[in-house]
């Protein structure tokens, strides 16, 4: 998909509808702005700064109870990742 826009006197760009739609980009959205070889690339800012896991590890404490498998890890994040999918 390709269209035509327009930088305004303050610098600002306007994103087609159907764009941001597409890319599910709505008020708010935080976008990184990358200068490539070929032109300016756009792509959604990750929700939290790069982390190494010996910086946090042990942070989360679970009240004396036992540290929870992979699996379980995974079942939660999958289980919160449909939880925000069905709030769409």
């Amino acid at each position: 998909m390709s269209a035509t826009t327009t930088v305004s006197t303050k610098g600002q760009v306007i994103l087609p509808k159907a764009i941001r739609a597409a890319r599910r980009w709505g008020p708010g959205t935080r976008l990184l702005v990358e200068e490539t070889a070929e032109g300016v690339l756009l792509k959604p800012a990750p929700a939290f700064a790069p982390t190494r896991p010996e910086a946090v590890f042990g942070t989360l404490a679970r009240d004396g109870q036992a540290a929870l498998s992979v699996e379980e890890m995974n079942a939660a994040v999958l289980a919160e990742a449909q939880r925000r999918h069905a709030g769409d």
